[in-house]
This record gives C-alpha cells, structure tokens and sequence, in this order.
C-alpha cells in the first residue's frame, strides 16, 4: 500500500513518502524537490512538470498554470477575473457558468476544465512518487487550502479519481503543517496548553491558523485566511512598476507580448528573493522585446513602497485568528512562519510586530506541508505503526440546509445543520413534518473526511389507526391489558455524529429504516376493558425509504467523470508514445555521433579502409535525414533506420568486442585447464581416495580442451583484426564450462567415511548358577547394600559356581 502526500500548491508541488525511517521528499526527473505546476500543450503531446515549465517561454498561450485558482469557481467570480486578466492563455466561461481553458493540442482548438488540468499535474505527481517507490500509488493524502469550498474539495476528488488515485483525505495545509510540527514533539505538556500560531504565507493565499497541543494531541483552534494574499501579489507590484518603467525608458509595452510578459514575470520573482537577503537589487533582460535588453535597478525600501497596497492587507488573517482563538498575543508561547512568500523582510517586521515575539522558522518552509500530508497517510494506513497522535479538527465553516415546505410556496427555510468548528466526519438527522404530525421524514446528512457534504437517505414515517375485532368471549387476564414490541435498534450511523436536537414529541419509537424501500409496520396497543366487548385501535407505524438523488450543480457528474477518465488516458497513452518516439530517435542520433567519433579511433584496426568510406557516408546520410525529412517520423521508422546503420556498424563492434574480451576468457580457461590437471596428478593425501581411472579421465579431458584451444588461437593469430573471428569469447566460456561440469565432480567427490569397529561380545554368566540369594540381591534394587563380608563372600561362591559350570568353559 503507498503512503504518500500531495501539497498542490499554486505554483509548484512536492511529493512525499513515507519510509521506515521517515518522512522523504521525493526528487522528480530533474532530481529537484519542486515541480513546477505547469501543463504546456504541444502539436504531438503534453509537456507537464518540469518539462511544462521549460516548454512555457517558447509557448505561452498553450501553457497553463495556476489551475489552482480557476478550480471550483464561477467565471463571474471578481477574483478569478482578476486573475484572468495576468493569464497568457485563454478563458472563457462554460454553459454551466464555470471556466473553460482553451488551447492548442494535436493540431486543433482544444478546451479542458480545470478539473482535467488538475488531474493532469496530480497524474504527472503520481509518476514521480511511483518511480521513486518502484510500485503503483493509488492511496494517498492531499493537501488543500481551509478555504476550499464544497465544489473546490469535490473537484480536487473528481482530478484524484481522472488521475487513477484514490485519496484517503483531503487534509487541510494548516493542520498538515500543525501535525508535522507536533508528531516530533516529545516535550508537550501533559495538563496546559502549548499555544502555537503558524503563519503560511503561500504564492497566492495567506492562511493563520492557532494551534493548541498537548502530548500526544493537537487541536485547531482557529483558521483565517486572505484567498488572494500572497508571493506573487509582491511579484506583480514589480512587474508593474518595471513594466511602467521599461516602456517610459525603452518604449516597449510588455503587455502586448505574452513571452515579454512571461520572462519580466520570471525576472520579477528573482528580484524579490535577491531583495529579501540584499538592500538592493539589479534586473538586466536581454532582448526582453523589439530585440532590446532592458536594465533596472530598486531598493528594498522602494520595493516595500509600491507593495505598500498588499503589506496592509496582511495584519487582517493575524487579527481574525487570534481573536476566534479566544487568545491574547502574550497567551502564544511560539510563532511557526511557513510558505515561499514568508520570506519578504517587509512580512516578517509585521508578523513580529503584532504578535511581540520574534517568529521561529523551524520548519522546512515549503516542504512541511507535503510531510504532514504524508504523515496523515501513514496514520491511515495499516502499512505503518505511526506514534499514537490525535488531530482534533474542526470544519472551517458553517453548513445550512435550505427546502421549500410546499411546491406552492417559494418562501425557503433554512436551518444550521453543522456549525463552524463541527467534528469531521459527521452525521446529524433532521427531522420533517406534514399531514398534522402524523407523518415526518427523517433525513440524514453526512459531512465526510475530506468536508463534502452530502444527503445520506431519507425515511417517510407515517402512524395510521387500525380497527381490530375482539371477540367477546375471550378473556384477557389483568396483567396482559399492554402489547408491547421490541425497540428497533437505533441507526448506526446516526451514533457516529452528534445529532441536532428534534422538538418535544418528535421522538419515534420506530427509529430503523426500512431496506430496499420495503414497507414495514410497528404496532403500538392500548389498554383493553376485558368486561365488556370493545374494538380497540392500534397505532401503526409504516416506514419506507424516500430515493434521494444528488445533483451538485457545477460537479462533474458519474457519466461526465467517466469519459474525462478515458480522455485522460488516450491523452496519457499518446504522451508515452511520443516519448518512446523520441528516445527511438535519439538513440539513432547518439549511434550516429558515437560510431563517427570512434571509426577514426578504437574501431580503425577493424575495418577495412574502404569499408570506412561507406560507412562514413551512410553516417552522414542518416544525419541530413535526422534533421531534414525524418524531423518527425513514427517510432518504427526510428527503429528500422537503427537497425540499418547497425548492420553496417555492428560486424565492426563485434569485433573489437571479441578482440577486448578475449584475453580474459582465454586466460580463464587456461588456469581451469592447469588446475583440474595439477590436482589430478597430485600426490596430495585429500586425492587418494578417488580412483586413478577417474583421474586419468580428468588429465585427457584437460589435454582435449588444451588441444582445441591451441588450434582455435593458432587459426585466429593467422587472422588480421578487421576479418571475422574464428574463436569466439562465447565458445571459450562454454568450453571452460563444460571442463568444469565434467572435472569438478570427480576432483570434488568426498572421502568415504571410515567403517565404525564392532566390539567383541560381552561374557553374561548363566542364569541358572546364580544363588538364591544373588538373585534377590540382583531383583531388590531398593534392598539395604549387604556388608564388606558379606559381599566376599557372596564373591567367592560366585567364583566357585562359575568353576563348577561348564557353560562357562
């Protein structure tokens, strides 16, 4: 089972695993710890990752990023059409009122949701995890910001399931960085409170959270956050003022060039970090647009000025946290800073003025989240014994069910039926009226582990009154006036949650639902006057289970999430094929420039000179070809035009290959030869046992192997190096082999065990000249040992019975 953690983050993303011996962050192709969140479009295939990024300069417009920022949202929503208006690439709204990507892929106007583009950088994630492992990843752990919505948690599953995994949380990046901080602690008090602020200042949100532990267990206390806070809004005041300032000083407008765009972008984001740990900072962008290189240079207070608009904004999530925590600045024993953006000095000098204390950063800044998420994974899993941890969390909002008591009244009401900080998972039962009480529907909702919420069934309950005969004759004794029937046992899952409080009178004593929509009945009696003839009613009670159907309007539905799995794999298959076409031509490439490299050099003294004039020209027909009409070819004609240049070039690589090897081989057989042979002449004491035939058959094996050698090398010293060897390196291998198989046997064979003597026959004296008396000392063991007389004497008449006894002649 893997056990890994996914921190999507806005602009990149890190994997990790657990092992062992702890938590790794897994290094991607580039063997670097950061993957870019990219996914670039192209004629033949997807370029994602690393791979995306390096492709995005050269092709913006098809290059798409921050996909975190368009998922689960309206295409009306003021913040994304913010956003909107920094983006290379095109977006337009959907016919459900949600973002369409548009780009250019196979050849053809092509559109995707931000759900697919999702799923394609998690599908990239799960390679890297699955290559580091060495096994498939399907369970895992996702981070998502507290912030994320109902739609936004559904479409971050929806891209896991496209991407073929299978996540056991969504686990908020506050509380993943809360528990990678705590797990480790072995110093948390037992009775008060360690306080703990952490602040993750990310490239385009800002979250706080305030975190209570206690040993072996930490609770959040609070959560705020500012959704459009982050490093790339500091970027973005750069960007501006240098795009303000290149086009007064060069007249060039960068925001009618999307690569000039890009590349001011990427120099901007340089500039802030050089500021961070420099007063000042210089920019020089070689040909930046209109084949100009453009200079500039800013202070760190000058930086801090134009940022002035975003710095103000950051004091809010400080405030909001600590006050929903119920806390003052002075109750916080530590401030944790965390994320990429944290690292603006201008951050930092706010931080500290508002919560007194100087922040710590003990934490790896942008991998922690990737750990605790990976943490929560190993917790989950039975693959791992993890330290005994309890995460207390809270969901971030409140959750209210709207309905319409009438289809003629379109007044809605409402109620809370989670309210901020409720337990995840949950389920709470509501309770519905009609008919004048006498009919209610239950209905149970479920808020999940990863903070979906969702309508788990619905049970019309409805009492009716029966008329049942009694006959007159019957008596009924006294005590026997009540029927009574059995509770029904209370719903399982109802026990799984708190449950919202029904009014007086609502409680049910049939509280079970009936299966499969099944009609069933409880029978309530009342008491009976058993002197008179009397027809009392019963209460019935008929339970039947509502169908609850689920439409989430702007989720993909089951056949929508289908097909978006079946594009995504056709995609994922064409992207592989392309790949394998390229390796095909590269290796045609490098066999190109290795065997020119070499005819010339380790290859000359086995070619023939006027071999090395076709082969040479062949070489250099296959390189015009490379680049000119087999620019893009299929694999198989990568494949066919290899083994082409190999029929030409692999005679020759054979043979030098046999010329480097065979001294080795030879001299292998050689000292198998002398050795068998030696031993088998020897006079050494350890080889007696063995027969002189079988030692004879070993001395004329060793001369026939010897015999065949010395022709084989006589026949290939009489050959020059570029003729076709006689003796090949296979052929002596088998033949010391073959020596070997046959020699060892006999030369290894143990010496016989020696035969054990048999010892001569004890002498036992008859039976009958014993005395009486010797026989019942010999059968009284227990009997008193007989005096030093006694014993004489019993010695000397035994020795004159055995005289007298001819048996024992």
């Amino acid at each position: 089972m893997s056990v890994v953690g996914f921190d999507l983050g806005n602009e990149s993303c890190i994997v990790g695993v657990a092992r062992q011996r702890g938590i790794d962050v897994v290094l991607n192709e580039e063997s670097k710890r950061e993957t870019p969140a990219i996914v670039c479009f192209g004629d033949k295939q997807r370029f994602i990752g690393t791979a995306g990024a390096a492709n995005s300069t050269m092709n913006p417009k098809n290059s798409i990023s921050q996909i975190k920022r368009l998922l689960g949202r309206k295409f009306a929503d003021p913040e994304l059409q913010d956003d909107i208006k920094a983006f290379p690439f095109r977006v337009s709204e959907g016919p459900d009122g949600f973002p369409l990507v548009h780009v250019r892929y196979l050849g053809e106007e092509r559109s995707f949701t931000p759900t697919q583009l999702l799923a394609m950088v998690l599908s990239n994630l799960k390679a890297i995890a699955e290559g580091n492992l060495n096994s498939a990843v399907i369970d895992c752990c996702i981070g998502i910001p507290v912030y994320f919505t109902d739609l936004q948690r559904r479409a971050v599953i929806d891209a896991a399931t496209i991407a073929g995994l299978r996540p056991l949380r969504l686990f908020h990046e506050t509380t993943a960085t809360a528990l990678a901080y705590g797990i480790y602690k072995t110093d948390l008090p037992e009775n008060d409170q360690l306080n703990v602020a952490f602040v993750d200042v990310g490239n385009a949100s800002m979250q706080v959270s305030i975190v209570g532990y206690k040993k072996g267990q930490l609770k959040m206390l609070s959560h705020a956050y500012d959704r459009s806070l982050g490093g790339r809004d500091f970027d973005e005041a750069l960007f501006k003022h240098f795009a303000a300032k290149f086009k007064e000083e060069y007249k060039i407008d960068v925001y009618q060039n999307a690569r000039a765009c890009i590349r001011l972008r990427v120099a901007c984001e340089k500039l802030k970090k050089m500021l961070s740990a420099n007063p000042e900072a210089p920019m020089n962008i070689e040909c930046l647009m209109d084949e100009k290189d453009v200079r500039g240079f800013i202070k760190r207070d000058e930086f801090e000025q134009i940022s002035a608009p975003v710095l103000e904004r950051v004091k809010g999530p400080l405030e909001k946290a600590l006050s929903e925590a119920g806390l003052m600045t002075e109750s916080l024993h530590f401030v944790e800073v965390v994320g990429s953006g944290s690292r603006v000095p201008a951050v930092m000098k706010i931080i500290t003025e508002f919560f007194g204390k100087e922040p710590r950063r003990t934490m790896n800044a942008s991998e922690c989240v990737a750990r605790g998420c990976a943490l929560q994974c190993a917790i989950l899993s039975p693959t791992f014994k993890v330290r005994e941890f309890q995460v207390n969390e809270g969901f971030p909002f409140s959750v209210a069910l709207s309905w319409k008591p009438d289809a003629q009244n379109n007044e809605s009401q409402q109620t809370v039926v989670f309210p901020k900080g409720n337990p995840m998972p949950s389920i709470k039962a509501l309770t519905f009226y009609s008919k004048g009480e006498k009919a209610k529907l239950k209905v149970k909702v479920r808020l999940n582990i990863h903070g979906i919420v969702s309508l788990e069934s619905a049970t019309m309950l409805e009492e009716e009154e029966v008329e049942v005969p009694v006959s007159s004759t019957s008596e009924v004794p006294k005590d026997a006036t009540r029927m009574e029937t059995d509770d029904a046992p209370q719903d399982p899952a109802s026990s799984a949650g708190d449950h919202m409080q029904e009014p007086k009178g609502a409680a049910d004593p049939a509280e079970g639902a009936a299966e499969n929509g099944a009609q069933d009945s409880e029978e309530k009696t009342v008491p009976m006057d058993t002197d008179t003839k009397v027809e009392p009613s019963k209460k019935k009670v008929k339970k039947t289970n509502v169908p609850v159907a689920e439409l989430v309007y702007g989720a993909m539905g089951t056949v929508e999430l289908e097909k978006a799995v079946e594009k995504e794999y056709e995609m994922a298959l064409q992207d592989r094929v392309m790949e394998e076409t390229k390796d095909k031509k590269n290796s045609v490439e490098a066999y190109v420039y290795d065997m020119r490299n070499k005819i010339h050099e380790k290859y000359n003294d086995f070619v023939m000179s006027e071999d090395i004039e076709g082969l040479m020209a062949k070489l250099q027909e296959v390189e015009d070809w490379l680049y000119e009409d087999g620019e893009d070819e299929t694999k198989g004609v990568y494949v066919a035009k290899l083994e082409e240049l190999k029929k030409l070039g692999g005679p020759i690589e054979m043979r030098y290959k046999e010329w480097t090897e065979r001294g080795p081989a030879l001299e292998q057989l050689v000292y198998c030869i002398r050795s068998f042979r030696e031993a088998a002449l020897s006079a050494d004491q350890k080889f007696d046992h063995i027969d002189v035939s079988e030692k004879q058959k070993v001395v004329n094996e060793c001369s026939a192997a010897e015999t065949w050698l010395m022709e084989k090398k006589q026949q290939q010293d009489a050959l020059p190096k570029h003729a076709n060897p006689v003796l090949l390196v296979s052929d002596i291998k088998k033949k010391a082999e073959a020596l070997d198989r046959f020699c060892k046997p006999i030369m290894t064979k143990p010496r016989p065990a020696p035969k054990p003597q048999t010892p001569p026959p004890a002498e036992t004296p008859s039976p009958e000249a014993h005395t009486p008396e010797q026989q019942s000392n010999g059968a009284d063991e227990s009997a008193e040992p007989a005096s030093d007389g006694a014993q004489d004497e019993h010695a000397a008449e035994q020795m004159d019975t055995d005289k007298d006894d001819p048996s024992q002649a």
